[in-house]
Formats: structure tokens, sequence, C-alpha cells
């Protein structure tokens, strides 16, 4: 190593790929849901020329943590087709910005959400957020932020047969 610090990007996809999600540096062209970001055959390709901001890796490694490992193989660029599953990626992305010591600003920037990140942040803050009792339902978390495992593994039924 370099003894240069790591950086934001580095560190992001550092804790991706080391909970099991595929992440790449890689060429990113034309339009994407978010900029700079492709989903591909179940891992994140991010081309760092064009990526907006670095937090976008966890919302968007969100979405294939919450799908069933078969799901997640066949992933395409738009991850974001279910309600269920954008609320589980938003509450999911909160807890890995807590687990990593970041600001959740970081993920929930000025430029997302629809002009809502600030209010997102203090719901997430709060007891009972949007997205974790169906993170519960799924044996991702008891105690929120804090997440019993990173990857959904496929065992609850229910959730294989409403998110297909």
């Amino acid at each position: 190593m370099s003894g240069r610090p790591v950086d934001l990007t580095d560190r992001i996809v550092g804790f991706v790929e080391a909970i099991g999600l595929p992440c790449r540096r890689g060429t990113v062209e034309g339009a994407t849901v978010l900029p700079g970001i492709l989903i591909e055959n179940g891992g994140i390709v991010y081309d760092s020329d064009r990526l907006s901001y670095p937090g976008d890796l966890l919302h968007e490694a969100g979405h294939l943590a919450v799908m069933s490992p078969e799901r997640r193989m066949r992933a395409r660029p738009n991850v974001g087709k279910y309600a269920g599953e954008e609320m589980m990626a938003i509450a999911w992305s909160y807890a890995a910005a807590v687990h990593l010591g970041l600001d959740a600003a970081v993920v929930f920037h000025g430029d997302g959400y629809r002009g809502g990140s600030a209010s997102l942040i203090q719901s997430l803050a709060a007891p009972s957020p949007v997205g974790v009792p169906l993170l519960r339902w799924l044996g991702m978390t008891k105690d929120y932020p804090e997440m019993v495992r990173w990857l959904y593994d496929g065992s609850c039924e229910a959730a294989n047969r409403t998110f297909t």
C-alpha cells in the first residue's frame, strides 16, 4: 500500500466486495439510473470518471443485497422495480453507512431522493424506519441499524414469491 489514505469510493467498494457483492471499476457509457453506475450480472460496475456520489454505490448494493441469490445473479440496470425492495435498499444503505462510520448524507445527498434526503435521514434515525420491518421479515436485522446479515440468503419463501 502506498500510504495514501483510502478514499471514500475505495472504502465503500471494499465493504461491498467484503460482503460478497462483485463491485468493479469499468467504463459505464450512456444514461444509467445513477450516474456512473451499472448493475450487471448480480454485481456493480462503476466508472470513477462519471460517478457523481460514491454513496450511490451503497444504495445500489442495497438493492442487490435484498434480492434472493437467484434474482441477484439475473439483476440488470434498473433494480428499483418493487416499492418494498426500494424501501429495504434505503434502510440497508443507511445501516451500511452507520456500519462504516459515514455521515448518512454520503448516501442521502442533496441531489438524490427527489429532494427528500434530509427527511429520509431523520426518519431512518428514528425508531421503526421505513423498510426495516421488511429487512426483519427477511432475517437481515433484529436491532436496526445493526445487521444480522448483509445479503439476503433466499430463505423466506413468502418473500421469494412476492419479489420475483
